[in-house]
């Protein structure tokens, strides 16, 4: 392991021994902002850190993307860099995604053979499908207008460098849903006398799941999850009032709003069948991903060129990702890089004892240089 690898490897367990949840990164951002300024960057911070590294003359610029944010995970692992914030881990790989684009500066900023800005985007609270949000509330995209946005994660299961993606949608966008209903609580022994709020609600979760099955078609791939059903009933008494709380995955914006719309007509009309009152909200919180084919483009050629396993047609993926507000506003590509296939890189995202390959560095390191190589090629002198 070289000198370089070396020192990525010690800052990723150094941020994976101390991680911090959405909106709460202050230590993380205060390492990455004066790693960047210790590189020479220009260096913005907000609810993100913004790092700017111009080379030659011309005025094109790209983005580039690495979260920051950790999850209210408490950690499994025996390493010696194991989480010492209980109830908090890096479980999906930001560690090492923030580590990559640090590095990545380091490189270019010691070899600036490019032609145009880099825009380092460290952000806060993906998971949570705020933080790109909050960025460009801030005026992100305005402050620091880019051409093209890109951004990597790391995939367990896959091989050690392996790249992937496709052009057109990529991550499903999540929308979050909570029905409440009102019924009239009452005896155990009576249940004839009041709208007892559980069979209502089972009457509403069982018919939810016709929806996929039933109205959509069969490659629309989306899924409907009722995750909570809370109720006030007791050991003798009907609950009058139930909560259902769940999750919807859409591939394509038309099957997110018909979703919706059959879900409402679902819950009203189970509703009025018993005579009870019920509201639904439906909050959309991650949009599609989409990759434009341009930057998909260049992803693939690049890591061709660097003699990576390269897919350029990956099928979609089911999670989503709040890259997708950058992406929706300018052209992106959002990519995934294998992280191992065996032992805890190979674990799944969010697993309690995942952990990031740290073999990854240097070669998302040199990915991200290329890449800008490939997008701001350098003026040739005659």
């Amino acid at each position: 392991m070289d000198d370089f690898h070396t020192r990525l490897t010690k800052m990723r367990q150094d941020f994976h021994r101390d991680p911090e949840l959405g909106f709460q990164e202050e230590r993380t951002k205060a390492k990455v902002a004066q790693h960047l300024r210790d590189l020479g960057l220009e260096v913005h911070e907000g609810s993100g850190v913004i790092g700017l590294l111009k080379a030659g003359n011309g005025n094109r610029a790209i983005g580039l993307r690495a979260d920051m944010d950790a999850l209210p995970i408490t950690e499994t692992s025996t390493h010696d860099y194991v989480s010492q914030n209980p109830g908090a881990m890096h479980a999906c790989g930001h560690d090492g995604h923030t580590t990559m684009l640090l590095g990545a500066a380091e490189k270019l900023s010691q070899d600036p053979d490019f032609d145009g800005t880099v825009v380092f985007i460290f952000q806060p609270n993906e998971e949570h499908g705020l933080g790109a949000r909050a960025m460009i509330d801030e005026g992100v995209l305005e402050r620091f207008p880019m051409e093209e946005v890109y951004a990597i994660h790391n995939l367990p299961g896959a091989p050690v460098g392996q790249i992937s993606t496709r052009p057109g949608q990529i991550c499903a966008s999540e929308s979050l849903f909570e029905i409440t209903i009102k019924g009239q609580g009452g005896h155990a022994s009576m249940p004839h006398v009041g709208v007892d709020a559980i069979t209502v609600g089972s009457e509403m979760v069982m018919a939810l799941q016709t929806i996929v099955s039933r109205k959509l078609a069969p490659a629309a791939a989306a899924v409907v999850s009722v995750t909570e059903f809370v109720t006030d009933g007791q050991r003798n008494v009907l609950p009058g009032n139930a909560t259902l709380k769940g999750d919807v995955r859409a591939r394509l914006p038309e099957d997110r709003h018909a979703l919706e719309k059959f879900m409402r007509q679902i819950v009203d009309g189970i509703a009025a069948a018993h005579g009870i009152s019920v509201d639904m909200t439906f909050n959309t919180e991650f949009i599609e991903t989409i990759n434009a084919p341009g930057p998909t483009d260049a992803v693939a050629r690049v890591g061709r060129a660097m003699n990576l396993e390269t897919i350029a047609d990956r099928p979609s993926m089911s999670f989503s990702e709040d890259f997708a507000h950058f992406s929706a506003a300018i052209p992106g590509c959002f990519l995934l890089l294998g992280n191992g296939e065996s032992g805890p890189h190979g674990q799944p995202l969010h697993a309690a004892d995942y952990d990031f390959n740290d073999a990854l560095l240097p070669i998302g390191s040199d990915f991200w240089s290329e890449l800008v190589r490939d997008r701001l090629p350098a003026r040739k002198v005659n």
